[in-house]
């Protein structure tokens, strides 16, 4: 069982029922799944591109990345519709729990000038996204095999109902925010 399923089910139930005084343990908020993103927009010119991200973010999760194709045509950008743009993948379960363990732990800390990440990226529906600008941050990805250095979003997708509640779990959990002073 990953280390942070544990923590979730062993500390952080208790203490965000008794924070927001929920009836049930069933009302505690949880992660369901988190979904890593990663937009290639030099794919329209490339298409092996698109291949190297898919297989990054294969190599990152450990789970298959699929790619992603563009809904509409957009002549500005030389974009046709269904053109792939950019590559995917959805982790739940226990691959989630150790991905998740394996940002907070390894690759976030890794990150340059890093002094926590930002509580601004709330989506007011209890939702976190976490902007990364360079994938080499990841042990999986060997800086000698990339040939251009490009970033990915993270998204924490929770039952919360709200983003104080979002907010408090993802602390409980142990993700490194910012000391920022509103």
């Amino acid at each position: 069982m990953p280390r942070i399923r544990t923590k979730y089910q062993d500390e952080v139930v208790a203490l965000l029922k008794d924070k927001f005084n929920y009836r049930s343990i069933m009302q505690v908020p949880k992660i369901t799944k988190i979904v890593i993103n990663k937009g290639i927009g030099a794919a329209v010119a490339d298409k092996k591109l698109v291949d190297i991200g898919v297989e990054e973010l294969t190599t990152i999760t450990g789970q298959k990345a699929v790619a992603t194709f563009s809904k509409k045509a957009i002549s500005n950008f030389k974009l046709r519709e269904n053109m792939p743009i950019g590559a995917k993948v959805t982790l739940r379960g226990d691959r989630m729990y150790e991905f998740m363990d394996r940002l907070m732990t390894v690759a976030l800390p890794r990150v340059r000038d890093f002094r926590g990440i930002s509580d601004k990226g709330f989506d007011g529906r209890g939702n976190y996204t976490l902007g990364v600008k360079e994938q080499i941050i990841f042990p999986e990805i060997s800086i000698d095999k990339v040939s251009k250095i490009s970033g990915m979003d993270i998204t924490f997708v929770t039952t919360a109902e709200t983003d104080e509640e979002c907010l408090e779990l993802l602390k409980a959990l142990g993700m490194p925010f910012a000391n920022q002073k509103k």
